[in-house]
């Protein structure tokens, strides 16, 4: 990378995408689906693996130093929880560098002879002192290079009593077997980045290994996940705990204001008490069914025309009744006096003799 690129990545990274005005670069926003969240947060194993034996090659999302100044930036005026991404896909990668361990481990099972459980645990002893040499030596070379030589000097003293010790394993572990099966190299699989260790391999080469960046960028990207795990967990714990506070402070106010209502009495309570207006309207009547009750004016005069009127026609019609039933009497009266004379007038033809004793009866 030319020293111009590398100015421009340095602004980029410090000032975001927005340093110079260029609108086509902030047509991708950080908060894009196509934006490493890894990237972001500067776990991305793209980045920390490159240039090693198990290089990744290039992430199949956005890398862009501008985007990851812009989440700095948003990210501490508001949670954006870009964490549970990251937090997947380094749990898919560390899965993925556990399982390539196992297999390696049965590999090595099936190709190396079989010793017993006393000389492979002697053979242990060595493996984790020859990877604690490697590590104080990776961490003695780091301090030098920082300018801390007094430290690297009491590391590099424990590094010799670390050799004493693995000496004496050594031996021990060499007595235990054969000379012929001795002489055969063990290797072991290195739990952090699954490659392989030898028994005999010098310091050197447990240097190169425990300070080189394919070991240590393992123990970066294990690291970055623990850490990121702690910080989801705290992150959480925190909302609930605010929303917690948030749900006593809202029953708290409403403790408050039941308590109020009930000291000064509710409006609804009041209104029974003393009676709604409107219920006092039912009550006393409105005055629309008063006048209703009462009747207007020209109602009344109204209803006395027609009580009167109907009052007249029955009259006429009794007096009609009268007439016609006093008719009826008098034609009755009359066709019982005309059947009388009639029958009177038979009677006097044929028995004159009973006329006359009447006539003398009646004289």
């Amino acid at each position: 990378m030319s020293a111009q690129a590398q100015m421009r990545a340095l602004l980029d990274q410090l000032m975001g995408t927005a340093r110079d005005g260029d609108e086509t670069r902030q047509r991708v926003k950080f908060t894009d689906e196509r934006v490493c969240k890894s990237h972001l947060l500067n776990c991305c194993p793209h980045d920390i693996l490159s240039g090693t034996r198990m290089d990744l090659g290039e992430c199949s999302k956005i890398h862009d130093l501008a985007l990851r100044a812009d989440y700095e930036i948003a990210s501490k005026e508001r949670d954006l929880f870009f964490e549970l991404d990251a937090v997947d896909h380094l749990e898919s990668f560390i899965a993925d560098c556990d399982r390539r361990t196992e297999l390696a481990k049965k590999r090595l099972a099936e190709t190396q002879e079989e010793i017993s459980a006393e000389v492979a645990a002697k053979a242990e002893k060595v493996h984790e002192l020859n990877e604690e040499i490697g590590k104080l030596l990776a961490k003695a070379e780091q301090l030098g290079a920082e300018g801390n030589v007094d430290e690297a000097q009491k590391v590099l003293q424990e590094v010799e009593k670390v050799r004493t010790t693995k000496k004496d394993a050594e031996e021990e572990y060499r007595n235990s077997m054969p000379a012929s099966s001795f002489q055969q190299q063990k290797l072991r699989v290195c739990e952090v980045c699954s490659a392989y260790l030898g028994l005999h391999d010098n310091d050197r080469r447990l240097a190169d290994h425990f300070g080189g960046k394919l070991h240590l960028g393992f123990i970066q990207i294990r690291e970055k996940l623990d850490q990121l795990k702690k910080t989801v967990v705290d992150k959480q714990e925190k909302r609930n705990q605010e929303r917690l506070k948030r749900r006593e402070e809202r029953e708290q106010e409403e403790r408050v204001k039941k308590r109020d209502r009930e000291k000064r009495g509710s409006p609804s309570r009041d209104r029974e008490k003393r009676g709604s207006p409107s219920r006092d309207r039912e009550k006393r009547g409105s005055p629309s069914r008063d006048r209703e009750k009462r009747g207007s004016p020209s109602r009344d005069r109204e209803r006395r025309r027609r009580h009167r009127s109907r009052s007249r026609h029955e009259q006429g019609s009794r007096h009609k009744d009268r007439e016609r039933s006093s008719r009826d009497r008098s034609r009755e009266r009359s066709s019982r006096d005309r059947s009388r004379e009639r029958r009177d007038g038979m009677n006097g033809r044929s028995d004159p003799r009973r006329a006359d004793d009447r006539g003398s009866g009646d004289f």
